[in-house]
């Protein structure tokens, strides 16, 4: 419950605020009908951002793994792939390559002889999944590297292929360290989800941005987004530490297991 103190703090504080004349509260005040109406405005641009979020996760999930697993290869020209795909992408800033994408990208297309429009939801998707994936790829690569190099030796000697070590041996013991950096950046994405609404996608920050358009309210209107994107945050962060307790304790099971089939 600590957590949820300094939100319902700040909102105690700024109700007090509410009978000066500097601020508006009136805005974003649930007894109006008008306030009524903003709230659920607002609110209603949470759709947008929890979908494209959990999209963008999910490609950038499995893209780091695909741009990951070439880095633990023998074969030096696999690992430089990694390393430059790695490289690039990190490098470059969020906003210039949502431009890219949803600006450049149709002309790339249209040179090549393609008629591929994209529009602000799918290059928000296609960026931010981009974006996170170079990211995901060195968590992923740091949960494998903790792995000791003798249990894929032991694999190997017993028959297993490359993938089947990655994926019977290697990624089951490297999900406890890869869990926690991987929340992390699942956070990051929800709030990087903001600069959408450079290209007009209808996320959460792009709904403030209306309201304060019409009501010249900026301060109480993001408040209440600044808000909403700690409650969205919070209830992932609480969903991934539930996930990373159990994994642990389902590790902690399976050890003695293990550690009676090494010998």
């Amino acid at each position: 419950m600590k957590r949820f103190f300094l939100p319902l703090a700040l909102l105690l504080l700024l109700a007090g605020c509410g009978g000066s004349g500097t601020w508006g509260w009136y805005v974003i005040d649930p007894t109006t009908p008008a306030g009524w109406t903003n709230i659920k405005f607002l609110i209603s641009g949470m759709g947008s951002t929890i979908l494209i979020s959990v999209i963008a996760a999910a490609i950038s999930i499995v893209l780091g793994l695909i741009v990951a697993l070439p880095g633990q290869s023998s074969n030096r020209w696999l690992r430089l792939i990694n390393r430059v795909y790695v490289e690039f992408i990190r490098s470059i800033p969020l906003l210039p390559m949502l431009f890219w994408v949803f600006y450049g990208l149709p002309i790339v297309f249209r040179s090549m002889g393609l008629n591929i429009p994209i529009d602000p939801f799918w290059g928000a998707i296609i960026t931010l999944a981009l974006s996170d994936s170079a990211f995901t790829a060195e968590i992923y690569r740091s949960g494998i590297q903790s792995i000791a190099r003798g249990q894929t030796e032991a694999a190997q000697t017993i028959g297993l292929t490359y993938t089947q070590t990655m994926r019977y041996v290697v990624l089951p013991q490297a999900l406890g360290v890869i869990l926690p950096p991987l929340t992390n950046q699942m956070l990051s994405l929800i709030k990087e989800s903001a600069i959408l609404s450079t290209i007009t996608v209808q996320e959460m920050t792009m709904t403030a941005l209306r309201i304060q358009g019409e009501t010249f309210r900026p301060f109480e209107a993001f408040i209440m987004i600044a808000l909403l994107y700690w409650l969205l945050n919070e209830v992932v962060a609480i969903g991934m530490r539930r996930l990373e307790r159990r994994f642990t304790q389902r590790t902690r099971r399976a050890a003695p297991i293990k550690i009676e089939a090494s010998r």
